[in-house]
């Protein structure tokens, strides 16, 4: 907080110009968050998992989506730092241009990205942004490396939730089929299975290993 109150305080920030640049990235930084950190992927697993549980409202999305952001901040720590390190505290203290200060500033969050996204993401938005397919990843503009990041997040994702969901969909079949065996045909099998589906994801403690089993899906 230090820091950015003396980049607010630069004596370069007086500039109008300076002021609108610093004005809108401060307005894309939430996007910036969502897109080119680990929060899709881990806010997306924690929402598969509550909807496999089958409480739709529960965990609430503000809950969800906090515990994301944590993780999220957790995960990219040594990425935050570099950032800090690198880019804020030289453009606070006068040494950096803002074309110099962008360009540190996405160093750190260019390689976090770069390890998480595959080759094939990268050549397919290459191709649509007409660029050569044998481009070095380290060349690749941001332009395709965030939507090659985001694509390659999304799919990882899925993967994962389609393994969380998979024990939860044998808990329904067998109720369904316990029921029906029993001649309770008028009873939604609903009623029984979201209680037995709540009592094992407690009982392995399962908020803790997802949030551990997503963390480490990260490289």
């Amino acid at each position: 907080m230090d820091d950015l109150l003396r980049i607010a305080n630069h004596g370069h920030s007086t500039l109008p110009l300076d002021v609108l640049a610093a004005l809108t990235l401060l307005s894309l930084a939430p996007f910036v968050l969502v897109l080119s950190t680990a929060f899709v992927r881990i806010v997306v697993v924690l929402s598969l998992v509550r909807s496999a549980i089958g409480a739709p409202m529960l965990p609430p999305n503000a809950v969800l989506t906090g515990l994301a952001l944590v993780l999220t901040f957790v995960i990219m720590t040594p990425t935050f730092d570099a950032l800090q390190r690198d880019a804020i505290r030289p453009y606070a203290a006068g040494r950096l241009t803002q074309a110099a200060f962008l360009d540190r500033a996405s160093r750190p969050l260019r390689a976090f990205m770069l390890r998480q996204t595959k080759s094939r993401d990268l050549a397919v938005f290459a191709r649509v942004a007409r660029r050569a397919p044998d481009e070095p990843a380290a060349d690749v503009p941001l332009t395709v490396l965030i939507p090659a990041f985001v694509v390659g997040e999304l799919r990882s994702a899925f993967a994962i939730g389609v393994a969380l969901y998979l024990p939860f969909v044998a808990i329904d079949l067998a109720v369904a089929a316990i029921l029906m065996g029993l001649g309770m045909v008028m009873l939604s099998p609903p009623i029984i299975s979201l209680p037995c589906k709540v009592l094992l994801f407690v009982m392995v403690d399962g908020w803790a290993l997802v949030c551990n089993g997503v963390m480490q899906s990260f490289r």
